[in-house]
C-alpha cells in the first residue's frame, strides 16, 4: 500500500441573511443483502416476480409461524464490517420494533436496537485526489424490509405486494462526520463500491436495493469542533430525516434545500422541529411526514422467538481470510505498480468488472498505455454508447493485440484507432485484420525517404520557409504520412525531416 496524504475537505458553509452557517449531515443507508433467501425465510428474493408470489408463511404473519435465521444474511453482515473495518460482535440479539405498517404483515419489525451485530468501523470518502473525509460508522444491524404499497393502480383502492417484506437489509449508521451535500453522495458511492466488491450488495438503486435515509441540521461555524471537543450533540443543532432517497443527485439538491429551509426557520426567530421529511424532486423541496419518533415510540422489546446471535471468532477469522482486495488497496496498488496518477487509479476501479479487464490489458504490457486507451478510448466510447464493461463489443484481449502491435512498431496510433473501431464494429482477431487489410505501418526507411525527398523536390519555397522557422517542419512530415495513406511510422519520419531540412 502507499502511504497517502490526505487532508480533509473544508465544511460546506451557506450564507444567511444574517449569519454564515455550516452543515452537519449523518446517513443511514439500508442496503439489502445480497442472498437467494430472505432473513427468517426460505422464500426467494429474485426482483421482478409477480406481486405476492416471493411470499412465505412468516413473511405473511401467519399464525403460528416462526422466524428461523438464514446464515448466509449473517455472513453476509460480517463480510460487510470486516470490509468497513469495523468490530464484529460475537454476541448480537433480535428485537421487535412495533408499528404499524400495512404492507408488514407481523405488525411488527424484526431489527438489532440494542446489540447489533456490527459495532463501529470507517470509510475513507475521496473527494479529489489528496483530499478525503474520514466517516466513522456507528454500527451495523441486520433487519427485514417491508413489503410496497401501491396506490395507483385503482382510483379507490390500495393493493400490496408482499415480495420484499422479509428481505434481509444491513443498516449502516454514520456518525454526524459529513459536511457536505457532495460528501454525502461521495459516501454513499463509496460504500456502494466496497459492498460490490464484497459481493454483500448489489448496490441497485432503481430497485430499491440500496437506499439512504439523511439526517440533516445547521450549526453555526465553531459549533461542530465544540461538538467534537465534548461530544454534546446540542452544539450541532436539530436534525430533520429525510427518507429513502435513491439517487445521488437527489441527495444532494434534497440537503441542500433542507439546510436552507432550516436556516430560513432560525435566522427568522423559529426553531426546528425534529421530524422525518420525504423529498420531492418534482418541487426541488422537502416536505413534512411525520414527528421523528425516538427509540422508545416503537416500545422496543428482545424478539421472544429469536435466541441471541451467538458466533465464534474462527467463523470470523474465515470470512476475514475470504475478502477480496478492496477499492482504497486496489488503488494504491495501481498507482505503485503502474505508474498512473491518483486520479485515473480512481476511474479503473470504480467497479470491480473495470479493474479486471483494465489488469487482464495491461498483463505484461506498458500500464501507462493501457490506462490510456482502456479509459479514455474504450471507457469513452462505452459511455457514449451507454454501455457498462460486460457488455464491451471488445475483449481485453482485442485490446491488449492492439497495444501489442502498437509495440512492435506494426501499426501507429492513427492506425491503431483505425483498427480500434473496426475491432468494435466488426469484432476479429486485431493481428490478422492487419495483415489481410495492409494496415501495417511502413517502416522502410527507403520507401519514406523517397516520399519525402519528392515533396521536397516539389516544394521548394516551403524548405527555404522551414529552414528559417524549424516550426514548419511539420507540414512536411504530415505531407509524407499523407503520401503514405497514413502508414508510415512518424517517429521514422521526424527524424529524416529533420536530416534533410538541416542540409
Amino acid at each position: 500500500m502507499l502511504d497517502l496524504t490526505f487532508e480533509p475537505p473544508k465544511p460546506k458553509v451557506i450564507q444567511g441573511a444574517k449569519h454564515d452557517w455550516e452543515l452537519v449531515i449523518g446517513l443511514e443507508v439500508h442496503a439489502q443483502v445480497a442472498t437467494n433467501a430472505k432473513l427468517f425465510s426460505g422464500a426467494s428474493t429474485t426482483f421482478g416476480a409477480e406481486p405476492n408470489s416471493n411470499v412465505a408463511f412468516v413473511d405473511a404473519g401467519m399464525p403460528g409461524m416462526l422466524p428461523v435465521i438464514n446464515e448466509a444474511c449473517v455472513a453476509q453482515a460480517v463480510r460487510t464490517g470486516l470490509g468497513l473495518k469495523a468490530a464484529i460482535n460475537l454476541h448480537s440479539a433480535f428485537d421487535r420494533k412495533n408499528y404499524f405498517y400495512p404492507d408488514l404483515p407481523q405488525g411488527y419489525q424484526i431489527s438489532q436496537l440494542y446489540h447489533p451485530i456490527v459495532g463501529e468501523g470507517e470509510v475513507l470518502v475521496d473527494m479529489t485526489p489528496g483530499v478525503a473525509r474520514i466517516v466513522r460508522i456507528e454500527r451495523i444491524h441486520l433487519e427485514q424490509d417491508a413489503g410496497k404499497s401501491i396506490h395507483d393502480m385503482d382510483p379507490a383502492m390500495s393493493f400490496v405486494d408482499l415480495n420484499r417484506t422479509g428481505v434481509a437489509l444491513m443498516e449502516i449508521v454514520s456518525r454526524p462526520d459529513i459536511r457536505g451535500p457532495e460528501e454525502a453522495a461521495a459516501y454513499v458511492v463509496k460504500l456502494r463500491q466496497i459492498m460490490r466488491y464484497l459481493g454483500t450488495c448489489d448496490g441497485n438503486m432503481q430497485n430499491g436495493n440500496l437506499r439512504a435515509d439523511v439526517n440533516v441540521s445547521v450549526c453555526r461555524p465553531g459549533d461542530y469542533e465544540r461538538y467534537q471537543e465534548s461530544q454534546d450533540f446540542s452544539h450541532l443543532g436539530t436534525r430533520c430525516e429525510i427518507k429513502n432517497m435513491n439517487s445521488m443527485r437527489f441527495i444532494q439538491a434534497a440537503i441542500d434545500h433542507e439546510a436552507r429551509r432550516q436556516i430560513a426557520i432560525l435566522e427568522d426567530g423559529g426553531t426546528i422541529d425534529q421530524e422525518t421529511r420525504l423529498y420531492d424532486p418534482d418541487k426541488g423541496e422537502t416536505r413534512s411526514m411525520r414527528s421523528k419518533e425516538e427509540a422508545h415510540d416503537y416500545r422496543y422489546f428482545p424478539c421472544p422467538d429469536l435466541l441471541p446471535l451467538e458466533i465464534e471468532q474462527a467463523w470470523v477469522d474465515d470470512i476475514a481470510a475470504s475478502l477480496p482486495e478492496l477499492p482504497d488497496a486496489k488503488k494504491a496498488r495501481f498507482v505503485a505498480d503502474y505508474g498512473m496518477t491518483e486520479y485515473d487509479a480512481s476511474v479503473l476501479t470504480a467497479e470491480t468488472e473495470n479493474a479486471a479487464f483494465f489488469e487482464a490489458v495491461a498483463q505484461g504490457r506498458d500500464g501507462k498505455q493501457a490506462a490510456n486507451w482502456v479509459i479514455n478510448e474504450l471507457f469513452g466510447r462505452l459511455n457514449k454508447e451507454d454501455l457498462d464493461i460486460t457488455a464491451s463489443p471488445i475483449s481485453a484481449g482485442q485490446l491488449g493485440g492492439i497495444l501489442d502491435l502498437m509495440a512492435a512498431d506494426a501499426i501507429s496510433g492513427k492506425i491503431a484507432k483505425d483498427l480500434f473501431e473496426i475491432v468494435w464494429s466488426e469484432g476479429g482477431d486485431p493481428a490478422q485484420i492487419v495483415e489481410e487489410r495492409g494496415m501495417k505501418q511502413v517502416t522502410d526507411t527507403g520507401a519514406i525517404e523517397a516520399a519525402l525527398d519528392q515533396i521536397i523536390a516539389d516544394n521548394p519555397a516551403q524548405v527555404e520557409k522551414a529552414k528559417v522557422n524549424p516550426k514548419l517542419a511539420g507540414w512536411f512530415v504530415g505531407q509524407v504520412m499523407k503520401a503514405t495513406g497514413g502508414k508510415a511510422n512518424p517517429k521514422a519520419v521526424n527524424e529524416l525531416v529533420s536530416q534533410k531540412l538541416a542540409t
